[in-house]
């Protein structure tokens, strides 16, 4: 009976404080009790948003609020630019053009970042400003990169379309500040660094994206952030909520003040730096480089590897870790290694002791460990 070490980028491992939230007994989602919980969580998460602005919560994946967003917001045939670096990137473009929007896409070469040249560029060119949307990958885990969300908002100017961020990755484990970098909507997930299941998703709104919701023509019934916004007032929702993961959340967010959201951050880029070196010193090659990696998942270029080793495989069925593959192009040509939400210094340890032991040169033992162990003890000025 092996211990289960889950690096992927989330779902995420869940504390045991958390799950035992969730074993709380079943009450009714319209009594006092429920709307006062509600009502206490849909505040305390508006400080891991570091915003003052509502935040809607759905029974949800993190991709149900991508698309709630682009119903919520548009109507059929206006301009949306999807700036583009990866796979979730992308799906954010084709969940717009489901609902009938005309979506412009710009795309970069996978494991690199959005620049704030290409922003400025675009943005530039709209003199008529026929843009109504931007949309932004804050933290894209298909490639392991992260986007530098406040200088690509600040190359926007003050263009007025409306500014949407993909923060699933990255939300309570990077720096975000919703407010200060003038984000009109961001969305989230429960199972990345909140800690908890899959299940729920987040959304905060400007009082930009609540003028814009107004006039909306693009259909929504389940995902009306106006019925959402409404019930809120109330302390409830427009229909039956995930009453088990409103328990999750509301202890997830007691862990995530205990620590300090600063820590969190810091905690964050400790772990991918010390990942990074260790594995740096086995002699992989990381797809990102540092100094836009994701602080919450690192990608790993295996191809050398290919017909030799599947780490994946061979990290499961000998030390039970499951890493994550790569995606779409990617597939079977990087692994990819989570270290996001409920992960400390031995996680870390764990993962590069089980790659050298994988690899089978003795000459390599202990080298990646020490690596990290050498970063760890040196700590990360930030």
């Amino acid at each position: 009976m092996k211990k289960h070490h889950l690096r992927i980028p989330g779902p995420t491992e869940v504390p045991e404080r958390v799950l035992r939230a969730m074993q709380a007994p079943m009450i009714n989602h319209r009594g006092e009790e429920f709307t006062s919980l509600f009502k206490k969580v849909s505040e305390d998460i508006k400080k891991v948003f570091q915003t003052k602005n509502d935040v809607l919560i759905f029974p949800s994946a993190g991709t149900g609020m991508m698309e709630a967003a682009i119903a919520n917001l548009f109507s059929p045939g206006d301009l949306i630019v999807s700036f583009s670096c990866g796979v979730f990137g992308d799906r954010f473009a084709d969940i717009a053009e489901a609902f009938g929007a005309k979506v412009e896409r710009i795309k970069v070469e996978w494991g690199k970042p959005i620049t704030c040249d290409i922003v400025r560029e675009r943005i530039l060119q709209d003199t008529k400003k026929e843009i109504k949307g931007v949309l932004f990958t804050h933290n894209e885990t298909s490639t392991g990169v992260l986007n530098d969300i406040k200088g690509l908002r600040e190359a926007m100017g003050d263009h007025p379309a409306l500014v949407i961020v993909d923060a699933i990755s990255s939300l309570g484990a990077v720096e975000l500040n919703t407010d200060e970098w003038q984000i009109d909507v961001v969305v989230a997930g429960s199972q990345k660094a909140l800690m908890i299941p899959p299940g729920l998703g987040l959304v905060s709104v400007s009082e930009r994206a609540w003028k814009a919701a107004e006039e909306s023509k693009m259909p929504k019934y389940y995902w009306d952030f106006k019925k959402a916004k409404k019930s809120l007032e109330k302390g409830e929702t427009p229909y039956t909520p995930a009453v088990s993961q409103i328990f999750a959340l509301d202890e997830s967010l007691k862990l995530i003040f205990e620590e300090g959201l600063e820590n969190i951050i810091k905690r964050h880029k400790l772990l991918a730096k010390a990942l990074r070196e260790g594995l740096k010193s086995l002699g992989f090659r990381l797809f990102a480089e540092d100094s836009w990696a994701s602080p919450t998942v690192t990608a790993v270029d295996v191809s050398d590897f290919q017909g030799k080793i599947n780490f994946s495989k061979a990290l499961k069925n000998r030390f039970n870790i499951t890493v994550a593959g790569g995606q779409e192009k990617l597939k079977g040509k990087i692994i990819r290694i989570g270290h996001v939400g409920y992960v400390d210094e031995l996680d870390i340890l764990n993962v590069l002791c089980a790659i050298e032991m994988t690899l089978g040169d003795e000459e390599l033992f202990g080298k990646g460990v020490k690596a990290a162990e050498k970063v760890f003890n040196e700590g990360l000025e930030v």
